[in-house]
């Protein structure tokens, strides 16, 4: 009689086509993610043609070294749990659509996946949850935060008004002519600088866990082309630090009070800016005092976009009976409080 839980999680909702094996919802047999970022890079930013074209011709050579590196066949497959939405609508139909593919071949049952919940999820890889638990989502897309009272069950109690995080880093790091992807050379930037430029924080009105970093965005390019009117030097390390500061401090206050005031038992970081070692460090400085509150931050191969975050939320929405026909489609505005 078999008692082990097995997904499959298949992941291309931008430039990383991935497929993942997982057993009972924690434990990754395999992981393979083949990045596009080189094809990318010359760009400066995610050309969803060249993404979508770059996921056909790998899809099925990750899926078959996923189901290698496992040792499994399709017979012990349980599920096949895929991203849905949001995402790059032409990235998330390769997905989809070989999902669907596997699924009626082989008779195993579907599983629409939300990208956001698959974040949140990986942390799950990590520590079992414990319910309420409070997510800070920052990604290229996404700065949220996700209340969660029960497994599979979301709601967001604030998100970002205009730009993302990362995609604020992303601007910020062009101007200062650094390479894409441009978060991690802020974050290396910044670690070497001082936050020596005053720079604004967006808190928005009383109460609100929404974030805004559009202003903040601007104001780092304007410190620029002002100073070379005046003909003045800046040294890029120093905007880089009070940049990242600015951010962080934002993200990391909000996070603080939204955890008091839902008295939440863990706070998770999730999404691709989790990587960022300034944010890491800050909330585990940040949160050492709340001793009753738990910090659970992912390693940084579950940080970025991969498959096994998405088998992981696959396995919960699996066991509650959540599954999908054959009318999936990519979604790729999808809400996750309706996912």
């Amino acid at each position: 009689m078999k008692t082990d839980q097995i997904v499959m999680g298949i992941e291309t909702s931008c430039d990383e086509t991935a497929v993942a094996i997982l057993k009972n919802g924690r434990e990754i047999l395999s992981n393979v993610v083949a990045s596009q970022i080189e094809s990318h890079k010359r760009f400066g930013g995610v050309v969803p043609e060249i993404a979508s074209r770059h996921h056909v011709e790998e899809i099925t050579m990750v899926i078959e070294e996923a189901m290698n590196k496992a040792n499994v066949t399709y017979d012990d497959i349980d599920a096949i749990a895929v991203t849905e939405g949001p995402g790059l609508v032409g990235a998330l139909l390769i997905g989809v659509n070989a999902a669907k593919a596997l699924s009626f071949a082989h008779g195993i049952p579907l599983v629409g996946v939300h990208h956001i919940a698959g974040h949140i999820y990986a942390n799950r890889i990590l520590t079992e949850f414990k319910f309420p638990l409070l997510s800070l989502v920052v990604s290229g897309g996404h700065t949220e935060l996700v209340l969660m009272e029960e497994h599979g069950v979301f709601k967001v109690i604030g998100e970002t008004r205009d730009d993302a995080a990362g995609e604020a880093y992303d601007k910020v790091a062009r101007t200062l002519q650094l390479p894409y992807p441009g978060g991690p050379h802020i974050d290396r930037l910044a670690h070497e600088g001082t936050p020596s430029i005053k720079l604004p924080r967006a808190w928005l009105e009383e109460g609100s866990y929404d974030f805004s970093f559009s202003g903040l965005k601007s104001a780092v390019i304007n410190t620029l082309h002002n100073a070379e009117q005046r003909g003045e030097n800046i040294e890029p390390k120093d905007l880089a630090a009070s940049f990242q500061e600015s951010v962080i401090e934002v993200l990391v206050s909000k996070t603080m009070k939204a955890a008091v005031e839902f008295d939440v038992k863990q706070v998770l970081l999730a999404g691709g800016v989790a990587a960022n070692k300034g944010l890491r460090r800050s909330l585990e400085e940040s949160f050492a005092s709340v001793k009753e509150v738990e910090l659970i931050i992912p390693p940084l191969e579950l940080c970025t976009d991969n498959a096994a975050m998405i088998a992981a939320v696959g396995s919960v929405m699996f066991e509650k009976g959540r599954k999908s026909d054959y009318s999936l489609n990519a979604n790729p505005g999808l809400d996750i409080e309706l996912s």
